[in-house]
C-alpha cells in the first residue's frame, strides 16, 4: 500500500469535512419513506474526491463523512450499510472515473454506484425490519440521492477540472 503523504491526508480530511457538511445541511425527509429515504447532498462532494483524487481519498472521505453523519444525526442504525456503500460506491466511481473521466465512464458508474445504494440498504434494512417489503420504501429515496448528486457533479466536474489538477498534483 502507498504511503499517504501529507497533501493527501489533508484533502481526506478536507473531503470527509464536507461530505459531513454537504449531507448535515442539505437533506430533505422523504415522507412516504419514515424509516429512511433522506436526500442530501453529501454525495457531491464525496463524487467529486473519487473523480479528482481517487480511491483511498474518495472511498474515506465517503465513508467517513457520511457514516459520522449517520452516528451524530438519529441515524445510527443506518450507519454500518451508509460506510459499506460508500466504499464500495468510491471504488467504483473512482476506478471509472479517476484521471480517465467521460461521460460514459461516468454514466457507467452512476447505473453501478445506484444499485450498490439500492442493494446494500436493502439487504441492511431486510435484515433490521425482519422484512422483505418494509426496505422497499427506501428504492425511490436512494434513487432520487444518487441522481440529484450525479447530476450536479455532471455539470461541476468540467469546470472544476482545470483547478483541480492543479490542486491534486
Amino acid at each position: 500500500m502507498k504511503e499517504i503523504s501529507i497533501r493527501e491526508l489533508v484533502f481526506t480530511a478536507l473531503f470527509i469535512a464536507l461530505v459531513y457538511v454537504f449531507t448535515w445541511l442539505v437533506k430533505i425527509q422523504l415522507p412516504f419513506a419514515p424509516n429512511g429515504g433522506l436526500i442530501h447532498l453529501g454525495n457531491v462532494p464525496f463524487f467529486l474526491a473519487c473523480i479528482f483524487f481517487g480511491k483511498r481519498t474518495g472511498m474515506l472521505s465517503g465513508a467517513i463523512g457520511l457514516g459520522l453523519f449517520d452516528l451524530t444525526s438519529g441515524w445510527v442504525l443506518w450507519s454500518p450499510m451508509t460506510v459499506i456503500s460508500a466504499l464500495i460506491m468510491g471504488y467504483i466511481l473512482a476506478t471509472f472515473n479517476f484521471n480517465k473521466f467521460s461521460l460514459r465512464n461516468y454514466s457507467i458508474s452512476i447505473i453501478l454506484v445506484t444499485i450498490v445504494k439500492i442493494l446494500t440498504y436493502y439487504i441492511g434494512e431486510s435484515i433490521m425490519f425482519g422484512s422483505l417489503v418494509a426496505p422497499l420504501a427506501s428504492i425511490p429515496g436512494n434513487i432520487i440521492q444518487i441522481i440529484v448528486s450525479a447530476i450536479i457533479v455532471g455539470v461541476l466536474v468540467k469546470p472544476m477540472a482545470r483547478v483541480m489538477k492543479n490542486i491534486a498534483k
